[in-house]
This record gives structure tokens, C-alpha cells and sequence, in this order.
């Protein structure tokens, strides 16, 4: 006797949350970026390194060959890569991008930021936590 296996009946994909969330004007500037380099860049990576008066330091490099361990952030036609080591520090973040008189540059929202230094180069965080069920 054959079966046959409902297709209606299968639970629904759940849609993959983002790590980073990015504004209108980080997409755009991304976009210059991208377009605006000397060499094929894919997209950007965003990850974390030790370092400076807080202990860490937010990182962007060019891509110019995707990593497939990198998670994957598309938003209105940019790609942002996010190093998997640095996932449950960014988890829940928004990425924007801002001028000032000062400077210009990429800024972060990130809840798992505990404490910034005072001149802003460098950040205290912890990983997320994952959701109690």
C-alpha cells in the first residue's frame, strides 16, 4: 500500500531572524561602498575584536569572497556578512550610519552593550542570552 505525505500539513518555515538591523542610511552607505570600490566587493563583514579602553572593538572589512560560515543580512539590495564570532555579541543590534561635525562613520545599538569608553573607539559587551522557553 503507498502513502502519501500531506504537503499542507507541514509546519511552516519560521523566517530567519537578522543579527543586524540596518537603518536607511547605513544601506546607503554600504551601497557607496560597495559600489565605490577599487576592487569586486560582495558586500561588507561586521565582527568584534579585543581591544581599546572598553576590551572590544567593532570591525568592517570588504568582501570580496563570502566566507559560508558568515551569517547573511540582506536589506534593500546590500549585503552585510557577520563574522560568526562575533553572532551572540551583535544578536538584536541596529546598524546605522551617521555624520556629525566631528565624524562620520558606522554606529551600533546594541543591547548586549554594557559600557562605552569615552572616546568611543571601543565598547564593553556580553553575549546574548538565549530566550528562557
Amino acid at each position: 500500500m503507498e502513502q502519501t505525505v500531506d504537503q499542507t500539513s507541514a509546519a511552516p518555515k519560521r523566517a530567519k531572524l537578522s543579527v543586524v538591523t540596518l537603518t536607511d542610511k547605513a544601506v546607503a552607505r554600504v551601497r557607496e561602498i560597495v559600489e565605490g570600490a577599487d576592487q569586486a566587493m560582495v558586500g561588507v563583514r561586521v565582527g568584534v575584536k579585543n581591544g581599546g579602553c572598553a576590551g572590544m572593538a567593532y570591525t568592517l572589512d570588504a568582501v570580496e569572497e563570502v566566507d559560508p560560515a558568515d551569517d547573511v543580512v540582506e536589506t534593500d539590495g546590500v549585503t552585510v556578512y557577520i563574522d560568526p564570532k562575533a553572532v551572540l555579541f551583535l544578536l538584536g543590534s541596529v546598524m546605522d550610519y551617521e555624520v556629525t561635525k566631528l565624524r562620520s562613520g558606522f554606529v551600533f545599538q546594541n543591547p548586549n552593550e554594557v559600557s562605552a569608553c569615552g572616546c568611543g573607539e571601543s565598547v564593553m559587551l556580553k553575549p546574548a542570552e538565549a530566550e528562557q522557553a
